[in-house]
């Protein structure tokens, strides 16, 4: 059984047991928190597909941890022109350990 959660502005395939890498949630580590963003179930044959979510459907997650990803680092430069500019970028994440699929049915 997999879930299509969308969480972030990214949308997700998940299964229950995985660990995930999503955009920073505001919860404390160790709580479970409920993504009813479903987009999409399936269960071996059957498929329910929202329009865009599925009613009831909803996928529990424990927060495992807090981070940041590694540095993006930008380079910008135009030639002939002496313009060079540098930076970087580190993205804050929350690592989910899904634990379960829940349908209406």
């Amino acid at each position: 059984m997999y879930a299509v959660i969308k969480t972030g502005g990214k949308q997700y395939r998940v299964q229950s047991g995985e660990k995930l890498k999503v955009e920073r949630i505001e919860a404390e580590v160790g709580a479970e928190i409920g993504i009813e963003e479903v987009l999409m179930v399936a269960n071996g044959e059957s498929l329910l597909v929202g329009r865009p979510l599925v009613q009831g459907a909803k996928v529990t997650a424990t927060v495992v941890s807090h981070g940041r990803h590694d540095k993006v680092r930008i380079f910008k430069m135009r030639r002939r022109k002496h313009y060079q500019k540098h930076q970087g970028h580190r993205q804050n994440y929350t690592e989910l350990q899904i634990g379960s699929i829940i349908t209406a049915d």
